[in-house]
């Protein structure tokens, strides 16, 4: 897989499906890996998971830092406790068992928790609550590349920049970890982070996009698009166990 060079219409559809991953993202503070990686299991699997992580921690750097005075600091600093403790986890995992039927069983639970969410419960943001969440944040995010909707699910109430912000943080730091540590399990080379590079200019236009959208949306149309890019993320995951098992 690292050797495939894709021609210019596979090329293409991996822009495509990049743009519109970064416009999410832009828009509900999460959604980059959740719409794309559904997309990379089915027809881009050189894209997932460290190509995916690249581009998704950078979009995450942007979100941050387009709010960044809106960043919860101390809900970071529980969330990233958390995401080092998972992310071990799923390299350990992904060495030992089968990745498919660890991220059915995650994704499987982000589905009831997103239900959960629309049936009108609240989760408090409290330190072991984000702390968990971190947890289920790295083995999914390594494994998958798919890893902000146990987070995100936490703080969902939190005020829309609060929101977009702290998970840009948590995201960006959090994918530098992980790609890391699939460094030196020699699950990403130098090919996945020339892949990532060269879809970075769409990342950016989506990205571009996104900053005049999310001035449209109110708070409760963004906590919409929030839950159901984490009910899709899950779903692809699902897809995309079943596809490989």
């Amino acid at each position: 897989m690292a050797s495939f060079v894709p021609d210019f219409w596979h090329y293409a559809a991996m822009a495509v499906v990049v743009f519109g991953a970064a416009l999410a993202q832009g828009v509900g503070g999460i959604g980059f890996a959740m719409f794309a990686a559904p997309v990379a299991a089915l027809c881009f699997p050189q894209l997932a998971p460290g190509p995916l992580l690249t581009l998704g921690g950078f979009i995450s750097l942007l979100t941050a830092l387009r709010e960044r005075a809106a960043i919860d600091w101390r809900a970071v600093g529980y969330a990233l406790t958390g995401r080092a403790a998972g992310t071990l986890i799923a390299i350990y995992a992904m060495a030992r068992f089968s990745a498919q039927a660890l991220g059915l069983l995650f994704a499987v639970m982000i589905l009831a928790a997103v239900a959960l969410s629309l049936a009108g419960l609240r989760f408090a943001a409290t330190p072991g609550r984000v702390s968990g969440a971190g947890v289920a944040s790295g083995i999914m995010g390594t494994m998958t590349s798919v890893g902000a909707p146990p987070i995100a699910i936490v703080l969902q109430h939190a005020e829309p920049a609060r929101l977009r912000a702290t998970l840009g943080m948590v995201l960006f730091l959090g994918s530098i970890f992980s790609l890391a540590m699939l460094a030196l399990a020699n699950r990403y080379t130098g090919y996945h982070a020339g892949l990532a590079l060269s879809l970075a200019p769409f990342l950016l236009a989506g990205f571009a996009v996104s900053s005049r959208l999310r001035q449209l949306l109110p708070p409760r149309a963004v906590r919409g698009v929030l839950l159901g890019a984490c009910a899709l993320g899950a779903v692809g995951v699902i897809a995309k166990a079943l596809w490989m098992g």
